[in-house]
């Protein structure tokens, strides 16, 4: 059985370029699948088990999920997870199970984001020259960050992964590589340049091709949890709700482009959503906050 998720997992890398962490999500949903058939038969399965896999355990699978508190994304996931495996499973080992195709998702909720007031965004500068005072190089890193993503709506994964190639002479544009290896192209504005021109200034380490844009205190690449951190100390000195994250940097640069007028395909091809349905998100965002200036501010609203 290993050896048949490691082929899986290999052919999710080299193949469908999916990231480390969705590589990392998908072989922990097949373990637990496992882990709770083995139980639930009595046997630890093989590849050629799975087979005969009918839908009370397939059920009895997401109901365990919910019994032990995971999320309907979670669980939904899961689902996922076990179904592409079994397409490769029926695809280059033989092994066929019409059974999954008889179970439905559960239905997720679409939760909508909050965008961050540009107001608190300026504010970041002046709180990241006073949490980082100690060290101006840091505090010109971390301006530069989110003005990175506020700016470009890049995903931190994708803002982390630039090198000092991909920003050589300041390009009008930025070719970034997002989910499921899909490259898009991003236009780059001047005030933009002009934080990551300062950052690299002062940025103590070499400007090597191949190395990374966003550094450690160590010169090695930043994290993704490092990232998180800045805008997480920033939140907190600036006394900010909890959706202030980095995701919402980038959700505050698609609300205000679609407010100015942009369309969604646009917008989904900045933003490298696969699915349009995932942009016209952001069309309820921006109707329920104008819903919200209107019931506040217009003079006639409380009249029936």
């Amino acid at each position: 059985m290993n050896a048949a998720i490691d082929d899986f997992i290999q052919y999710l890398h080299n193949v469908r370029g999916y990231s480390d962490n969705t590589l990392v999500a998908y072989e922990t949903d097949i373990r637990d699948f496992l882990a709770f058939y083995t139980d639930y038969s009595g046997a630890s399965p093989t590849p050629y088990d799975l087979a005969g896999v009918d839908t009370l355990a397939f059920r009895a699978f997401l109901a365990s999920c919910q019994r032990r508190g995971l999320s309907h994304k979670s669980t939904s996931r899961a689902l996922s997870s076990l179904r592409g495996f079994y397409k490769f499973l029926a695809q280059n080992y033989g092994i066929k199970n019409d059974a999954i195709g008889l179970i439905s998702s559960p239905k997720v909720p679409r939760k909508l984001s909050k965008a961050i007031d540009p107001i608190d965004v300026e504010n970041m500068q002046d709180a990241i020259r006073v949490i980082d005072a100690h060290n101006p190089w840091l505090a010109a890193r971390d301006w530069a960050l989110v003005v990175m993503l506020f700016g470009c709506g890049l995903r931190i994964s994708e803002c982390l992964r630039l090198s000092n190639h991909d920003i050589h002479n300041r390009p009008e544009i930025l070719r970034i590589v997002g989910k499921g290896n899909k490259e898009r192209i991003v236009p780059v504005l001047p005030a933009v340049w002009d934080a990551v021109d300062k950052y690299i200034a002062v940025r103590p380490f070499s400007n090597n091709d191949r190395d990374a844009v966003f550094c450690s205190v160590r010169g090695l690449p930043m994290s993704a949890r490092m990232a998180e951190k800045v805008v997480e100390n920033l939140r907190h000195y600036l006394q900010l709700p909890d959706y202030v994250t980095p995701h919402a940097l980038r959700h505050t640069f698609a609300t205000a482009l679609l407010a100015g007028g942009a369309d969604l395909r646009s917008l989904q091809e900045l933003l490298g959503h696969s699915s349009l349905s995932t942009t016209q998100l952001y069309t309820r965002v921006n109707m329920a906050e104008i819903s919200d200036i209107y019931a506040h501010a217009h003079p006639r609203a409380g009249d029936s």
